[in-house]
């Protein structure tokens, strides 16, 4: 059985997410997410979530894509969590490119593109200016 694993926040969840999960699945036979904790997100990437850790938990859990989803709680964890759960792939979106190519070392890594036409960012923005 082929290991894949990705890690993202997974606020506001959208298709462009739906997309990465399904083409992440593609790549192997068992899906984990490792969805960044609020702790993570604050004082690590000073972001503020929509919706709470499980809030969030639940809704990527409910993706028939997914098969596991654990904490992500540091950026030093993705070799530990690798080995812990003999992950055969890492895959996380192309604005990353390159930043994970530590991992290497460990399992396959690849950097799927993003879905151009939508974000996160995106949605928070244009909710403001309704």
């Amino acid at each position: 059985m082929r290991k894949v694993i990705t890690y993202g926040t997974f606020d506001l969840l959208h298709y462009g997410h739906i997309n990465l999960l399904r083409r992440a699945k593609e790549a192997g036979d068992y899906l984990i997410v490792a969805l960044s904790t609020d702790e993570f997100n604050w004082k690590e990437k000073q972001k503020k979530c929509y919706f709470s850790y499980e809030e969030r938990k639940q809704m990527v859990e409910a993706i028939r894509y997914v098969d596991l989803v654990i904490p992500e709680e540091s950026w030093e964890q993705k070799v530990s969590d690798v080995k812990e759960f003999r992950v055969d792939t890492f895959v996380i979106g192309d604005d990353w490119e390159g930043k994970f190519d530590f991992l290497k070392e460990y399992c396959e890594v690849l950097y799927l593109p993003r879905t151009p036409e939508i974000s996160t960012t995106q949605i928070k923005n244009n909710l403001g200016t309704r």
